[in-house]
């Protein structure tokens, strides 16, 4: 079978433990003990391993079942959910299927969601001959994991970290790497270096049941368009794997430094929680009913509001609350597909991006208005909100390196000063909410004056637009939420000039990219899926919806096979590039699928 070349991966997870496995039924990237922690399964950004010499290096980082004389390989999801099923075939008329999962379920009034996966592997017909191959890696593709052998168990030791695969398959054929002939089902748990006292194939068998369960019962709580309702599911499923339970931290990819074009340097880790995107993905899933989602990253949110205490908020923290992300470069990475540098962790947490007091305001407004919440918000959270609120009228028209995160270029970003108005503006409703008038009037006044800032700033007389900065002439992607967060209607006679400019500069085909103008890296190679996703949006919103249905429907078909998609296009070939599965792009797909879809009203 050739090798895989693009981004072609199906994720698994249980929101503690994350894996993406392609095409070949091998996992390719997990990180233990969390999402952003170390990859003991890296094959994905190709370990060296203490150099070719190295014994088991061509599968350094993987975790495979190969088949013997093998034709054909399918694999999908089992509908609903979050288990991947992967279908093997030899030439005699073999199969083997494959079944991958992380445990999810109800269990003594809690959600069981330990960082483990349980792998079966079952004949279907014939007598197929399989080798099963585990060769995780450790110290970020230094090292492979040194392997001990128990009874029943094989015991690794990755660095820092030491994993336990127990299973009722002979060891004799794993520990010397040998062909065998599958002649019953076999049972795999790989978790934490813990004694496993049960059955591992009855265990198996049965958290399959019960996590497949979970996951089709989850899904039936959402509130889903009629048109496009598989690829809907699939992007809610993707998004809540991107999610921490254990801190209700939403994640921006699973993956670090997939690059976003071939050879750009544009390689980085997001592996943790922006304040912004989380905040676009728990308003996608608000349109979809997802409340428990949205309910645990507002008790993140409260913590950060704590622990900022009224001060500078970072863009980003680790999914434990950590500020500090220094960024590295991983030396014994070479990277995808031979592209690095490999990075770990993100300079971006050092930055000022004056947007994110108001994605931090805007989500936990819904906690004043939602019944549905088990914590309703209380007069103290909202003082404790009104901190939040003194520092984004304190910056809203102070520079910084805005969304797109400008490592050497500073300004005042519109779209930075237009989430401090935002954030103003939900401030004063919350207050009128509580009665507490006097505050309403109090934010609605700072909101005013900051509105009429950008109004007067923002706005550029000589070319009729709104410009991307105060005294700007450039446009980007982020001039569009300027009638999608209220702060002027969308047939406004500016905003109408201001998205036709946008249009004409960024607009590739059926691509939209973020800007054009040169950067840190120099002129962008590759389209923002998400900003096309905020383009097809605003078509709908100016009244020329069947061009956007036509440019979401081409958006669909560029979707991985198992539905998802990652940051970036290349738009003259259409290959995906940036890092996978991408929340953006997934929560552009959610919310376009809402606005565009028929309502159910049509269904006779």
């Amino acid at each position: 079978m050739p090798e895989q070349t693009n981004l072609d991966l199906s994720p698994i997870g249980n929101c503690a433990a994350t894996a993406l496995i392609d095409r070949r039924g091998r996992f390719v990237w997990a990180c233990y003990p969390r999402i952003d922690g170390e990859p003991v399964f890296s094959a994905l950004l190709e370990p060296n391993c203490g150099g070719s010499e190295n014994a088991g290096q061509e599968n350094a980082g993987c975790w495979s079942v190969e088949m013997a004389d093998i034709t054909e390989t399918t694999q999908a999801y089992i509908r609903n959910t979050a288990v991947l099923r992967t279908e093997m075939r030899d030439r005699h008329g073999a199969v083997v299927e494959i079944i991958d999962f992380a445990p999810r379920l109800h269990h003594l009034n809690r959600t069981y969601k330990p960082w483990a996966f349980y792998r079966l592997i079952r004949p279907v017909s014939g007598t197929p001959r399989i080798r099963i191959r585990m060769a995780p890696t450790g110290n970020w593709g230094r090292d492979l994991g040194a392997a001990t052998y128990g009874s029943s168990h094989i015991r690794y030791e990755c660095g820092p970290a030491v994993m336990r695969l127990t299973t009722n398959a002979p060891l004799t054929y794993l520990r010397e790497d040998q062909t065998f002939r599958l002649e019953g089902p076999l049972g795999f748990h790989l978790g934490p270096d813990e004694p496993y006292p049960n059955d591992v194939l009855t265990d198996a068998e049965h958290m399959l049941r019960a996590t497949a369960a979970y996951w089709q019962g989850w899904v039936r709580t959402l509130t889903i368009p009629l048109e496009w309702q598989e690829a809907v599911i699939r992007a809610a499923i993707t998004l809540k794997l991107c999610s921490y339970d254990d801190t209700g931290a939403i994640v921006a990819a699973m993956t670090t430094s997939i690059p976003e074009a071939a050879n750009t340097g544009r390689n980085w880790d997001y592996r943790y929680c922006w304040i912004r995107d989380a905040y676009y993905v728990v308003r996608a899933l608000n349109r979809l009913g997802a409340a428990d989602m949205l309910e645990s990253y507002l008790v993140y949110l409260r913590n950060l509001t704590d622990q900022a205490a009224g001060g500078h908020v970072q863009p980003l923290y680790s999914v434990s609350l950590q500020g500090d992300l220094t960024e590295r470069i991983a030396p014994d990475m070479k990277g995808y597909r031979g592209m690095g540098p490999v990075r770990v962790g993100n300079q971006a947490y050092e930055h000022h991006q004056h947007d994110v007091y108001g994605q931090m305001i805007l989500p936990l407004t819904q906690s004043f208005f939602d019944a549905r919440f088990l914590r309703v918000g209380t007069e103290a959270d909202f003082h404790a909100l009104e901190k939040v609120g003194d520092r984004a009228f304190d910056v809203y028209d102070k520079p910084d390196a805005g969304l797109w995160e400008f490592r050497t270029i500073a300004r005042v970003h519109t779209y930075s000063a237009l989430l401090c108005w935002a954030a103003c503006d939900r401030l004063a409703n919350v207050a009128l909410s509580l009665d507490l008038k006097d505050r309403s009037s109090f934010w609605s006044k700072r909101a005013g004056i900051i509105r009429k800032t950008i109004e007067e700033k923002a706005w550029n007389e000589k070319l009729g637009i709104f410009a991307g900065s105060f005294g700007g002439e450039e446009v980007d992607a982020s001039l569009l939420q300027l009638f999608e967060l209220g702060f002027l209607p969308a047939d406004d006679p500016r905003c109408v000039a201001t998205f036709k400019e946008c249009e004409r500069q960024l607009r590739k085909g059926d691509n939209f990219y973020r800007y054009v103008e040169p950067d840190d890296f120099g002129e962008p190679e590759t389209a923002f899926n998400f900003c096309t996703f905020w383009y097809i949006e605003a078509l709908h919103l100016m009244g020329r919806t069947e061009e956007a249905r036509d440019l979401f429907e081409a958006m669909l078909a560029r979707r991985t096979h198992s539905g998802l998609l990652s940051e970036d296009v290349k738009v003259d070939t259409g290959e995906l590039w940036g890092n996978f599965p991408q929340t953006y792009s997934l929560v552009g797909l959610i919310t376009c699928a809402v606005l565009l879809s028929r309502p159910w009203t049509t269904v006779r």
